[in-house]
């Protein structure tokens, strides 16, 4: 008995390990997108560049369970009117889906 208790503690401390350490990653992994795409270019974590800060658009999404899907779709199209008169550029053409979808959540994760 000892010893399967053991073997299940063992077992949470690594799937808690992942998690955290997959979050950790994810975190990064959206940030280098970011860089790597330009986004910074107009957008901020934490300031109104050209475009909204990171965190204001997480504070309008909040808790909007198509979230994910609204950012990115204005992501990969562009979009205009939402945050003032200068138009989001589409970005579809030369991002991949999977990496806009990162892209989306990293944003709405800078809360």
């Amino acid at each position: 008995m000892k010893h399967q208790l053991g073997w299940s503690l063992i077992a949470a401390c690594g799937v808690a390990a992942l998690a955290f350490s997959a979050g950790t990653s994810y975190a990064a992994t959206g940030a280098e997108l970011a860089q790597k795409n330009g986004c910074i270019a107009c957008h901020s974590v934490d300031k109104k560049v050209l475009g909204p800060a990171f965190k204001d658009v997480s504070k309008k999404y909040k808790g909007n369970a198509d979230a994910v899907a609204m950012l990115s779709k204005k992501i990969k199209d562009g979009s205009t009117g939402v945050w003032g008169p200068i138009p989001m550029p589409p970005n579809g053409p030369r991002v991949s889906d999977a990496d806009i979808k990162v892209l989306a959540e990293y944003v709405l994760a800078t809360n």
